[in-house]
């Protein structure tokens, strides 16, 4: 019994100093194991995913799951009387997911993690106790309760330890059968005799799914894409209650450029091409699409240019708008109130009307390539055209169009990368004038952005990167005008929250846009729908002394770890041969503490 004793004490501080010193530097990238069988993660503590957000919010967070390794390598060794009580756990999985451990061994990771914060455990002969942050631990649901979660996390006083709050997780379900669903009063009563108070206070959250909701029967196509609202308040009357209007509401949007039933979609597939070009560009090889028409880019630059050749003043583009607009939005198939979104500019010049016609026409060579330059240069060099420009661009021919107005250019040698570089720099200046005036029009933002995604100071495939954020920023403006009908006092703040976190990030299609909004903007969505997520939780006492009772509801299970291991848990799949009825899993979450002093 003594050396059992001893053995527990000697893995405790083992296991307080691997979590401490493995995360003292720096959160680790991998993963690391204790004992064989448990895998240490340090994470950050601040979930995304509401679902999930049992713990409280923390710098950084310990989460403890199953080690996956290969079984066969494990040695005999590991039946001794100490471990016994693990070694069954070493089972194989097919999950390549995180995978939990039995409530038996969370528990016992709990106890050796409360002894060595506890300070009056003298017999571990820790010089200086250092608090940790909080631990959280995946369980496997093969106990009665199906707990899924256990956690513990210190309460100090300044650098001191004075306690622990423990937490149970548990989880049933998925079921429509609305008799499993608690009631609130009886919540409420509960934790009132559990923690002894008199009162308590409840906070609402529910999120709801808008894409889903505003989508079109028939026309769903597989994306990342979201946008949900999460939605709080203080005060809940009663389970599964819609939210008041007088709540907090964040809008959550995650939208992955492409959609086919986008207004910007034909924009999306020209940037595609200016992609391509900076790829062929940076790699020496230019994957050249297939021609769509039976008239070539060679011919239609050649229409265009004998065209010019008519105009009296050389420089007229008026006969050319609904060339282009045709060029730059097929919208046949799309409502004419979403049509205005995005519309053609009615400034094209020169430069940019070229690239519309080789663009349209699929330049798909680079012998084509070098024709339509050819055509074009010697055009420039007779005097036979005496095309216009904007002011400010920096692109090669756009410098032979200014030169050709004083009857000197400079001789370009149509060879190795000039013609694609040629070709991408007019593209670039066209798309880049194509984002600006959406943003200036629709959005009103403020000019100061130009500075930094319109910059010509840095190189091309720079330039290339940020016209594709305008690109990404651009869909998300738009997908909420035509689904949530935003107008400008919405748009602009959202527009800003975009150009911010552009200026200091790469292109993130997976990154969440969070926007705070009236609950009014959205009532018709969740005052008519049911939420994903609905969630209750029951307070009382304050600040270390609060304990706090979670029930929640959630279309999805509410922990990675048991979708793929634990099936059996959720089997209850039958909804009584209604398609009507949703499918919820019921998550209660329980705290207790326990004071060291």
């Amino acid at each position: 019994g003594t050396q059992r004793k001893k053995n527990f004490m000697y893995r405790s501080v083992s296991f307080s100093f691997r979590i401490y010193e493995e995360g003292r530097e720096s959160i680790p990238e991998q993963p690391y194991t204790f004992e064989t069988d448990v895998e240490i993660c340090l994470v950050g503590g601040s979930c995304k995913s509401p679902i999930e957000r049992f713990w409280n919010e923390n710098d950084v967070i310990y989460i403890l799951q199953k080690a996956q390794h290969n079984e066969e390598s494990d040695s005999v060794e590991e039946s001794k009387a100490d471990d016994a009580i693990y070694a069954s756990e070493l089972l194989p999985k097919e999950s390549s997911g995180p995978v939990a451990l039995s409530v038996g061994r969370a528990k016992q990771l709990i106890s050796l993690y409360t002894m060595v914060q506890n300070p009056n455990v003298t017999d571990l002969k820790i010089s200086e106790l250092v608090v940790l942050p909080p631990l959280w631990i995946r369980c496997d649901g093969s106990d009665p309760e199906h707990t899924c979660w256990l956690g513990a996390e210190p309460l100090k006083a300044g650098n001191k330890i004075t306690g622990i709050n423990f937490y149970v997780v548990t989880c049933d379900g998925p079921t429509a059968d609305k008799t499993c669903f608690a009631n609130l009063e009886e919540l409420k009563m509960a934790h009132k005799m559990k923690h002894h108070s008199s009162v308590v206070m409840t906070k609402g959250f529910a999120q709801y799914e808008l894409i889903r909701a505003a989508a079109i029967e028939d026309t769903i196509v597989e994306s990342e894409s979201n946008i949900y609202v999460d939605i709080t308040w203080n005060t809940v009357d009663k389970t599964l209650e819609t939210p008041p209007l007088i709540s907090a509401a964040t809008l959550n949007i995650t939208l992955e450029s492409g959609d086919p039933r986008s207004p910007v979609y034909q924009l999306y597939r020209e940037l595609q091409f200016l992609l391509a070009l900076a790829e062929g560009l940076k790699t020496g090889v230019t994957e050249w699409p297939e021609p769509l028409e039976s008239e070539s880019a060679v011919e239609l630059v050649q229409e265009f240019l004998t065209d010019l050749k008519k105009k009296l003043d050389g420089y007229c583009i008026s006969g050319n708008r609904n060339e282009t607009e045709k060029i730059k939005c097929d919208t046949a198939a799309v409502d004419s109130s979403i049509k205005s979104i995005f519309s053609e500019r009615g400034d094209l010049d020169f430069a940019e009307q070229l690239w519309c016609k080789m663009r349209s026409r699929c330049v798909s060579s680079y012998h084509e390539l070098i024709e339509c330059f050819t055509l074009v240069i010697k055009s420039l060099e007779h005097g036979e055209i005496q095309p216009w420009i904007h002011q400010g661009s920096s692109s090669l021919l756009s410098k032979l169009i200014q030169q050709s107005y004083h009857g000197k250019m400079e001789v370009v040698s149509l060879s190795g990368i000039t013609p694609i570089r040629m070709l991408l720099e007019i593209g670039l200046d066209k798309m880049k004038k194509d984002y600006v005036s959406f943003f200036i029009v629709k959005s009103r933002s403020c000019l100061l952005f130009q500075d930094y995604f319109i910059s010509t100071s840095v190189d091309l495939q720079e330039q290339v990167h940020r016209v594709q954020k305008l690109h990404h920023m651009l869909e998300i403006m738009v997908s909420c005008t035509v689904l949530l009908q935003f107008k400008h006092e919405n748009l602009f703040p959202l527009t800003q929250i975009c150009m911010k976190y552009y200026k200091e990030n790469p292109l993130n299609e997976k990154h969440m846009f969070q926007l705070p909004i009236r609950p009014a903007l959205v009532k018709k969505f969740f005052q008519n729908d049911r939420p994903e997520i609905w969630k209750v939780d029951i307070s009382s006492g304050h600040g270390q002394k609060e304990v706090k009772t979670t029930w929640q509801v959630s279309t999805n299970p509410p922990v990675q770890h048991m979708t793929s291991n634990n099936t059996g848990l959720f089997s209850d799949l039958t909804v009584n041969g209604s398609s009507e009825e949703r499918m919820y899993f019921i998550t209660m979450a329980k705290c207790s503490q326990v004071h060291f002093t």
